[in-house]
């Protein structure tokens, strides 16, 4: 009866998707990713200096609103190479190939800014199932939707020793009015942060919030009134 109560409310699906899309990949790749920057690092020793940033940035859009090309998303996203690839046998598919992108991202003072970023990918399918009709997902219910899956994903990642300290979410709200730049500040502010937070550990201070920061990053929503506010931002900020 619980089970079907779920069901006609939908509450399992961004539940469920979050687990899927940890253990059938991020369990998978996070733990890799520190190896892959540091191997790029030898090769690059200029690009990626910030030792914070050695990590996988995931964009978690509220709006489901996912891009294939990065590069088409935001002008100031500028794709650069792929880092190291993992190669594993994995559900019958041999030599399956997991791989992360790394881009420079340019900022309103023409600075660039190095890091891996991606899309989370099951937003792709909330997105979808709004759009379909036998899921019948309405846009308010996606939006709630992407909360929990945002949620749900955050607290497994905070359970998890194997993935610790190889990710960064980056949960956003879009603004109603389009802003051709959105998205590279956005993931500027993050990458600023972990640079702040770096300088804080080698000083013996406790990281603080720049005096600059973004007017993005005081984004703070909820799931439903039921819950307490909960900050988007995984670093506390």
């Amino acid at each position: 009866e619980i089970s079907e109560m779920s069901e006609r409310s939908k509450q399992n699906v961004a539940h469920g998707l979050a687990w899927s899309y940890y253990i059938g990949y991020l369990k998978i790749v996070l733990p890799r990713v520190k190896k892959s920057m540091e191997e790029f690092c030898r090769a690059n020793p200029n690009l990626l200096a910030c030792r914070k940033t050695w990590k996988l940035h995931i964009l978690v859009p509220l709006s489901c609103d996912v891009y294939d090309d990065l590069e088409k998303a935001d002008s100031n996203i500028q794709y650069v190479t792929d880092l190291t690839e993992t190669t594993l046998a994995r559900a019958g598919t041999k030599k399956r190939v997991y791989k992360h992108s790394l881009y420079a991202i340019r900022d309103e003072e023409n600075q660039l800014w190095h890091c891996a970023v991606e899309y989370a990918t099951p937003l792709q399918s909330l997105y979808a199932m709004s759009q379909d009709e036998c899921a019948a997902f309405s846009r308010e219910e996606r939006l709630e939707q992407a909360k929990l899956f945002y949620r749900t994903l955050e607290e497994i990642l905070k359970g998890s020793k194997e993935c610790a300290d190889a990710y960064r979410l980056i949960a956003y709200e879009e603004p109603e009015e389009a802003e051709t730049h959105f998205l590279s500040r956005e993931i500027v502010w993050h990458l600023r942060q972990e640079h702040h937070e770096e300088i804080a550990v080698l000083e013996g201070n406790h990281p603080h919030t720049p005096s600059m920061a973004l007017d993005s990053a005081e984004l703070n929503l909820q799931i439903s009134v039921s819950d307490l506010p909960q900050p988007l931002r995984t670093d506390g900020f």
